[in-house]
């Protein structure tokens, strides 16, 4: 499988996780603390195999990236978590970032 599907398998497990985390409420509630700490497992274990073609810059950038944006969505989805302008200004910076290296970035294999 491509590197790149790795990564975006490694990505929706992590916000999957992440989302799942906020909702066990610090591993009070069982079926959230499963679903966190499987995601958390297979989205490393992907990431792993991303790694073996995908620079780990470039990888971790994008990782990051659009981690950070769809759980900030999802938060304020699920959980009404409140955004102001400069949260929603930071995360456009944020995926304007990941879209340069994508499509300029020399490192992008």
């Amino acid at each position: 499988m491509n590197g790149y599907a790795w990564l975006g398998i490694a990505i929706v497990c992590e916000v999957v996780a992440t989302t799942a985390l906020k909702a066990s409420d610090g591993f009070s509630k069982t079926l959230p603390s499963i679903i966190s700490a499987a995601g958390y497992g297979v989205a490393f274990y992907a990431l792993s195999h991303s790694m073996k073609t995908v620079p780990v810059g470039v990888g971790y950038a994008i990782w990051s990236g659009i981690g950070i944006v769809l759980i900030t969505l999802l938060a304020w989805l699920i959980f009404k978590q409140k955004l102001d302008l400069p949260a929603v200004l930071g995360m456009g910076m944020i995926l304007a970032g990941v879209l340069v290296i994508n499509l300029y970035s020399k490192a992008v294999v």
